[in-house]
């Protein structure tokens, strides 16, 4: 299995896709009225695919994942660029802090980061915070589903490609419960691998703390989950093997 999507709801994935496409600098991979990708390249072989799905209205629930953007010492100059393509400022009671808060087009919060030894070779994507009820105990799951790897950071504990390139996946303490009715706005998918077998994967994540979600959300080829903290995530199939 391997870290594959951020999947992110969008009222009008176009708008928003184009957004972070333009934000990030990634690699178009579908443009369709309903669901727009693009990909991030961590290392020239490995990749994270932003997913941008239409939703119908717009999602409420307090955000448990967020992007964070590198912005070290260029950090008012990222700010601006962000403004320029539709990004606003944004009050979330922060107070003052080093990195800068705005809100992308269609209100969703990320962050511009202050100067972090620890997110000098990132890329444009420096972090992927995520609250947990119990960050080591999450980063374990996580290091198992997604195969990141422990790595230096800010956060109680972090994880990262094994390449070392790419984002810092932070589990950070959570500031309250995740109401289990309350869908993440922003999610992560893992990919399976050939050979990998779905039940054995569902009956490990069991054992590891998580559970297995049936939604109504028709026929989807993918199973969806939520990690020990309640996060949702989904399972997707392995790829097809060529004959």
């Amino acid at each position: 299995m391997f870290l594959e999507n951020l999947g992110i709801d969008a009222l009008d994935p176009l708008r928003l896709g184009r957004f972070w496409e333009a934000a990030l600098g990634t690699t178009s991979l579908t443009v369709e009225p309903d669901i727009v990708e693009t990909r991030l390249d961590l290392d020239g072989a490995a990749y994270l695919d932003l997913c941008f799905a239409r939703v119908p209205a717009p999602n409420e629930s307090p955000r448990r994942l967020h992007l964070d953007l590198r912005g070290g010492t260029r950090q008012a100059e990222v700010a601006e660029r962000l403004r320029g393509l539709g990004a606003s400022d944004l009050d979330i009671d922060q107070g003052e802090v080093p990195w800068t808060v705005l809100a992308d087009v269609e209100g969703g919060a990320f962050c511009v980061r202050e100067e972090r030894e620890v997110y000098t070779d990132t890329g444009p994507l420096a972090a992927l915070p995520l609250h947990s009820a119990a960050p080591e105990r999450d980063a374990e799951f996580w290091a198992w589903l997604s195969g990141w790897v422990p790595a230096p950071g800010v956060a109680p504990a972090t994880l990262r490609h094994p390449s070392r390139q790419g984002p810092l996946l932070e589990l950070v303490p959570e500031q309250e419960s995740k109401h289990p009715d309350a869908k993440n706005a922003i999610h992560l998918d893992v990919r399976l691998e050939p050979g990998d077998d779905p039940d054995e994967v569902t009956a490990e994540i069991v054992r590891r703390g998580g559970r297995e979600m049936h939604p109504d959300w028709g026929e989807l080829p993918w199973r969806v989950y939520q990690d020990p903290s309640g996060n949702e995530f989904c399972v997707l199939p392995a790829p097809k093997v060529a004959p």
